[in-house]
């Protein structure tokens, strides 16, 4: 086994395999970059090396550094994660020509099978069913064009190069081909360093199922069984799960050999996942994806085994001493990716410091890599963790993985815990009779955003945020018109004679008025024109015990300046509350502005100042976490100003450009 290795990843995949390399007796080093010196997985790790800039292109996927940082820390070897270059040959073959060892497949099959066209052929050659489509890339927008024209709609556009869902894009209509083939080889490029697209029939009613393999190198290989990971948005995997739902034995059986069989004839060694789109009593190939997986928790839940592990026996030389019948698939086991972005504004993702976060800490693998205070930033995936559940049943599990999102605190950016919630009790979900578009198809009708506040959520955030300015010491049940901001009163009940504060909701709004503490601790909150006598008492790790007229709940509450953040049993809601003389004496201004919705790259400007532009006219593209974003006119009108340039970074609601509306 090694004695040190290093980990060139960031976030949870580096905390994760640091834990199992500490149980192994096996030293560690990080790498980071600028912008993540104060990263949870720097600190977990304890030894990293700063290898450049916040853009990934300027510090994680720069082979050069990642291989200096090795040998700074004197690794005998590296393992990659997923994404950056976990599937790039050219540094696995770097790896080992400065002496190290990549703790994964050789490059020569990375370079096999990391291009999706080459793996279809190796999928072929091994008799295992492929899907009809081009058997390789390319970068020539007018091949491709022709490509799907003579495959005929709806196709698949994919990146050769990669996967997680990047450089994807289901075409049905040739209405925007161009734009869409332009977009899907941009985000290749910017994902993996390559443009190259293959174009695939879209087989639009199909499961995503995958198996699990791993090889010794030398033509042993066995299966860990499959993974379903059907829910998926956008092509971006969401809830994945083992076994597979209402999967007949014997369709399994087939699959599990063809993997098998493939991974025979291409002596596969480490770990790999073989990906089949799924129909009623079919199956077809999709890719080998030559990594460990973001979903391999799952399948380390059923099985009882350690992935990265193995990976590291593998690698070290020891082989892989399991054999098949070793293998046994027990209970079930389902995993939610919990992500910064917004599913009320298209999943937009969300950046911006972490005020506070919390997980829950019994029945749960929780894999993840932030904590309370850091800053989200735009230059990497938006993941935040992975909350995994395992029971007996397949509904006991997901039952109590709706309970670890309900015990998920995350404040300081929006994430898509409610959406999460809501997908798991779906009837479709609940039945596994669901298909890698049913999220795309049905999204549109589901409430997905931030939970509604009412008027307990208000008084208590209006509670909350009072005990925030003024601390309680010293104040008595008689003294408390100095933390009501109020000397008079002219209410019969108490309240103040004009509100106090100014509380504003994604929904709405609300004036506030506080009447005196009472002796038994409580206090009269006046919601607009609705009363609420509310009381507080701080329980434990942010928890507060709040009385609302006659009900009685645990929540969690968290001010960070203005805002005012409160977990309920409705969920999550984020409030701001501002003074109601600094609200009233502000003036609200409204322009043609068009502004940047978070922080990002501009990748390209369709306008110049003088153009006429239509409502929807998209005016530029911005990239963020790896997606793109348009950012289009809001009203039919005339540019007049442009603030923007391609390669330039823009920071959350910077004025990009100016409309004069018509």
């Amino acid at each position: 086994m090694f004695k040190k290795i290093l980990i060139a990843n960031r976030g949870e995949i580096a905390c994760r395999i640091a834990r199992t390399c500490r149980r192994l007796g096996v030293a560690v080093a990080g790498v980071h970059s600028s912008a993540d010196r104060d990263a949870l997985h720097v600190h977990e790790i304890g030894e990293s090396v700063e290898i450049g800039g916040a853009p990934a292109s300027e510090s994680y996927l720069r082979i050069d550094a990642v291989i200096a940082a090795a040998k700074a820390v004197h690794a005998q070897a590296i393992h990659p994660g997923f994404g950056f270059l976990a599937e790039n040959a050219a540094f696995a073959r770097a790896v080992e020509a400065a002496g190290l060892v990549f703790i994964g497949p050789t490059a020569d099959l990375i370079g096999r099978l990391g291009d999706k066209a080459a793996a279809k052929r190796e999928a072929l050659a091994a008799q295992v069913p492929i899907v009809p489509g081009s058997m390789s890339p390319s970068t020539d927008p007018a091949e491709i064009a022709a490509s799907v024209r003579e495959i005929g709609l709806p196709v698949m556009l994919k990146a050769a190069a990669g996967g997680g869902g990047k450089g994807m894009r289901g075409i049905t209509s040739f209405d925007s081909l161009s734009e869409d083939i332009e977009s899907a080889m941009r985000e290749a490029k910017n994902s993996f360093g390559d443009a190259g697209l293959i174009v695939e029939k879209l087989i639009s009613q199909g499961r995503h199922i995958e198996i699990q393999i791993a090889g010794d190198g030398q033509g042993h290989v066995i299966h860990l069984f499959e993974r379903e990971c059907t829910l998926q948005r956008r092509h971006q995997k969401v809830i994945e799960e083992a076994p597979a739902a209402m999967l007949s034995a014997k369709l399994r059986d087939r699959m599990t050999a063809d993997a098998v069989r493939l991974g025979e004839r291409l002596m596969y060694r480490g770990v790999g996942t073989v990906e089949f789109i799924v129909g009623a009593d079919d199956y077809h190939f999709l890719e080998v994806n030559p990594r460990l997986q973001v979903e391999h928790p799952v399948t380390e839940m059923v099985t009882g085994l350690d992935i990265v592990e193995i990976m590291l026996r593998i690698a070290s030389g020891e082989g892989l001493a399991l054999r098949q019948e070793d293998v046994r698939c027990s209970g079930h086991a389902v995993e939610a990716r919990v992500c910064a972005e917004d599913p009320a504004a298209g999943f937009l993702p969300s950046t911006g410091r972490l005020a506070h976060v919390q997980f829950p800490g019994h029945g749960v693998r929780v894999e993840t890599g932030i904590r309370s205070g850091m800053e989200i930033t735009p230059y990497y995936d938006p993941m935040l963790a992975k909350l995994i559940t395992s029971a007996p049943t397949r509904n006991e599990a997901l039952d109590q993985l709706k309970s670890a999102l309900d015990a998920t605190i995350v404040f300081g950016v929006t994430t898509n815990i409610q959406f999460l919630r809501h997908l798991i009790d779906l009837p479709q979900t609940r039945s596994g009779s669901f298909h890698t578009r049913l999220i795309d198809e049905e999204i549109a009708g589901w409430a997905v955003g931030e939970s509604r506040h009412d008027t307990q959520t208000l008084a208590i955030a209006a509670c909350c945020w009072l005990q925030s300015q003024r601390s309680p010491a010293g104040l008595g049940p008689w003294s408390s018109w100095a933390r009501s901001g109020w000397q008079m009163r002219s209410c019969d009940d108490g309240l103040a004679p004009i509100p106090s504060l100014h509380v504003e909701a994604a929904d709405g709004s609300a004036e506030i008025r506080f009447a005196p503490l009472h002796r038994d601790g409580s206090m009269l909150v006046g919601v607009n024109d609705e009363r609420l006598q509310i009381a507080l008492t701080v329980a434990d790790d942010g928890r507060f015990l709040a009385v609302a007229g006659s009900r009685r709940e645990t929540v969690h509450l968290h001010c960070d300046g203005e805002m005012v953040y409160v977990h309920d049993r409705r969920g999550s809601h984020v409030l701001r509350a501002v003074p109601y003389l600094s609200y009233i004496s502000t003036a609200a201004q409204s322009s043609g502005d068009l502004k940047a919705p978070m922080m990002g790259l501009i990748l390209k400007v369709n306008v110049v100042p003088g153009d006429r532009v239509t409502k929807g006219t998209v005016v530029a593209i911005l990239e963020s976490m790896k997606m793109e974003m348009r950012i289009v006119a809001e009203s039919d009108g005339i540019v007049a100003a442009v603030h923007c340039q391609p390669g330039l970074t823009v920071e959350r609601a910077a004025v990009v450009a100016v409309v004069t509306p018509d």
